[in-house]
């Protein structure tokens, strides 16, 4: 029998998983929110991270992704993206992916933050996330996998018995659709949407993940939540890519003195936590103001500069001269923005989550690789290598008609400290006094969020932003647009995300409590939009 698989997302995750559940004789559809080649995926500049080269090892891979998790990474999950990545890679380039060479021909080397060894492959510069979605979405198209566009996930749909049995969907922000299917892949990226400045798409509005907490799926680690330590602090929020500290690039402040080496002995190239609470900490001495960006050493002069960013970097470049700056001759105003959510619905090494049926991959699942903060470039790689170990378990899996006992779910992975309790939420017994008066609106949860469960957090703020959202909660919405739908799913990650913040007491990696670690530093009022 033909089993019907539906792969929710077009991402690296989503499109890999649905090619290769198609190749093992399933039915596959594939459904995404706006148009197939519009996912977070495009816009990965970095990189993606492999042992490619014959002098780098798998375990200095390892040991770089356990020690950027802050210790809490999943040894097992780890240990299967470092050696199954160079495969999903070599994948990649059979599917047409050009990535950079030199001019031997063997791959161009970059260096990001917190790897030991230049093992980030790029292609056309910066442009990598584009080109691994414009190879895949081309193989997808000439696959026999059916594609639905503009199709948003209203919710999971669970048989009696509590299995998935297919997704509902609202198609064009105007039909009602239900999809029946023997198995669903939930592929729907992040929820960058949460913050008042982020890095992702606006389609990052937690779908999958809320829609999975619908379904009764155990997610963990909705704390860590990353931001990118560099966003363009000039015009609409644009990342500049870790890879131009790579390659040299420092951070300084109004003085023009480098201060990233205060927080950390790798300065520039601390893990994204460190250099992202750096910046903060400089700019809140700075008065809010952004620090810089300087790339003026990477070459002895203006001109050889410019030649160099602009074909390295093609992309950011672009961006930086159409904001006025010049790069080549002056810094350029930098500021952090969330960027990654690290946590998400729990998976096996399978992407089987603990409902039955339902899968879960890349950046909407938990599987343990990222730990407390994810390495830089290891975010592709990972929606690679689990996007095709789902895949290729599906058919299997419906075959055996099996699945792992939901305990599994829980305990898989470590025992740790501070864990929140089940699904990371916990019941409000404060109430605060103003919650009741603040309007709902999507900009004034993104900036709750953003004040009280961002770079830095402390309890009593994060008592105060679950009061609010408890009180928004309780209010009587009819959802029916897209837009509306999108707001309920977010309101329900931020309640489980600020209790999960509010549960783990201990500053970890992504998460830091200024009330319980020992150098606290204040949230600066970013504004990113000015010049």
């Amino acid at each position: 029998m033909t089993i019907h698989v539906v792969v929710v997302g077009s991402g690296i995750a989503g499109l890999t998983a649905a090619l290769h559940a198609v190749e093992h004789g399933a039915r596959v559809t594939l459904v995404t929110k706006d148009v197939l080649e519009h996912a977070n995926t495009r816009y990965a500049q970095g990189g993606i991270a492999g042992v490619m080269f014959d002098d780098d090892r798998a375990e200095d891979h390892v040991r770089d992704t356990m020690t950027a998790g802050a210790g809490l990474s999943d040894p097992d999950a780890v240990r299967v993206l470092v050696d199954e990545g160079p495969a999903r890679i070599r994948e990649l380039v059979a599917l047409g992916v050009a990535f950079d060479r030199g001019d031997d021909g063997e791959f161009v080397k970059g260096l990001e933050a917190a790897h030991s060894y230049p093992r980030i492959l790029h292609s056309g510069g910066d442009a990598t996330g584009t080109a691994i979605e414009k190879a895949l979405v081309a193989r997808l198209r000439a696959s026999a996998v059916r594609v639905i566009e503009h199709a948003f996930l209203v919710d999971l749909i669970l048989d009696a018995s509590g299995r998935t049995a297919g997704v509902e969907l609202l198609v064009g922000d105007r039909d009602r659709e239900t999809l029946a299917a023997d198995a669903v892949v939930l592929a729907t990226g992040g929820a960058g949407e949460l913050y008042a400045h982020s890095t992702n798409p606006s389609v990052a509005t937690g779908d999958g993940i809320a829609a999975a907490l619908r379904a009764g799926a155990v997610v963990r680690d909705l704390e860590f939540f990353q931001f990118h330590p560099t966003v363009l602090a000039a015009g609409a929020s644009f990342l500049v890519s870790e890879a131009v500290r790579g390659e040299g690039a420092t951070l300084i402040d109004e003085n023009g003195r480098r201060f990233a080496f205060d927080a950390h002995p790798d300065g520039e190239l601390a893990p994204r936590d460190v250099v992202a609470r750096a910046i903060a900490a400089q700019m809140e001495r700075q008065g809010g103001r952004p620090v810089l960006l300087d790339a003026t050493g990477l070459r002895p002069t203006a001109e050889e500069r410019s030649a160099f960013l602009a074909r390295r970097f093609p992309t950011i470049d672009a961006a930086v001269r159409e904001r006025g700056l010049d790069w080549a001759r002056e810094p350029i105003p930098v500021t952090p923005a969330a960027h990654y959510l690290m946590g998400g619905v729990v998976t096996d090494l399978q992407g089987r989550t603990s409902v039955p049926g339902l899968y879960a991959v890349g950046e909407v699942a938990c599987t343990g690789v990222h730990g407390a903060n994810r390495l830089a470039s290891n975010s592709l790689l990972e929606g690679a290598v689990f996007g095709a170990r789902a895949g290729d378990a599906i058919t299997a899996d419906a075959a055996s008609a099996s699945w792992p006992r939901e305990a599994a779910f829980r305990t898989r992975s470590r025992a740790e400290r501070g864990v929140p309790p089940q699904n990371g939420f916990v019941a409000q017994t404060e109430r605060d006094a103003d919650a009741g008066r603040i309007p709902f609106t999507r900009a004034a949860l993104q900036q709750l969020m953003w004040e009280h469960a961002g770079l830095v957090r402390d309890g009593a703020g994060l008592r105060h932003a679950a009061s609010v959202i408890a009180a928004w909660r309780a209010q009587e919405r009819e959802p029916r647009t897209e837009a509306a739908l999108e707001d309920e799913n977010l309101l329900l990650v931020a309640a489980h995300l600020v209790a999960a913040a509010e549960a783990r007491t201990d500053s970890v990696g992504a998460h830091f409590r200024s009330d319980t670690a020992p150098a606290p530093v204040a949230t600066p009022a970013l504004q990113l939009g000015a010049a």
